[in-house]
């Protein structure tokens, strides 16, 4: 069970029922609802990409949060210990460690796609005289 929670904007109650239509036919819905702040709640085992890939074909649409339906219960019978505080840490030093890709390497020398050249088209000439065209007028 997930809960999904999407932003919508949408101008009228039209495109609201439509959204809500489209949702609802997805596979493996429960529940839906939209609140006063164009909040759309989704659970069920459902997959939230393809959700916004339905939803945005009406509406300009964002992914707020992706999480369990249910709130797990935290434990605070177990008191902690200073190992594992110092391994927590540790921890989360390498959860914060961002991971750094190089970039990729454009040759700034590199030649252009050698094309052929256009052909330039041969320009020809052609005089009219009055021996040719016996319809032209000249005045003499």
């Amino acid at each position: 069970m997930m809960k999904v929670v999407l932003k919508l904007e949408y101008l009228d109650e039209k495109v609201k029922q439509k959204v809500m239509k489209k949702v609802s036919v997805a596979e493996g819905v429960d529940s839906i609802s939209i609140d006063s702040d164009k909040k759309l709640t989704v659970t069920g085992n459902v997959d939230p990409v393809e959700l916004v890939s339905k939803v945005k074909k009406l509406c300009h649409t964002e992914i707020l949060s992706v999480g369990p339906a249910k709130e797990p219960e935290k434990k605070k019978d177990e008191p902690k210990k200073e190992d594992d505080k110092k391994g927590d840490d540790k921890k989360k030093l390498e959860a914060a460690a961002i991971k750094v890709y190089p970039a990729p390497v454009y040759y700034q020398y590199q030649q252009p796609n050698q094309h052929y050249p256009t052909p330039v088209p041969a320009r020809y000439h052609h005089y009219h005289s009055m021996e040719e065209d016996p319809t032209s007028c000249v005045i003499c």
